[in-house]
């Protein structure tokens, strides 16, 4: 008998302490970092436990942003175009999109009922 390879989905294999994928820990890591900036700017100003809790908001942000992919839900026609996607895959073609300031059309064929 022979070997046969049999394909399968090895994405987010690579995990950090069992919750953090690479991708995770690099938007994690980038929203501290950008809240941290806040912490500087608010201990300054003898607030430091607020620009605390903003590292702590924008971490968990980032977080989000790596790790969840966007709902199904019906109320938004947002999320019914793009569901199942990763949320960072969508906001980069959104960023890229506004930069190209391209327009597309879309175009639906109605049909007009006699009565």
């Amino acid at each position: 008998m022979g070997t046969y390879y049999i394909p399968r989905n090895v994405k987010g294999e690579g995990r950090i302490l069992f919750v953090f994928s690479t991708k995770a820990l690099i938007y994690t890591a980038i929203g501290a970092a950008i809240g941290g900036v806040f912490y500087f700017v608010l201990n300054i100003l003898g607030l430091g436990i607020i620009g605390f809790f903003i590292i702590a908001l924008l971490g968990l942000a980032g977080f989000i942003i790596g790790t969840f992919k966007v709902p199904n839900t019906s109320y938004f026609k947002f999320t019914q175009k793009t569901a199942g996607q990763n949320i960072d895959d969508v906001i980069k073609r959104a960023i890229k999109f506004k930069m190209n300031k391209a327009k597309y059309y879309i175009y639906t064929k109605e049909e007009h009922t006699n009565e």
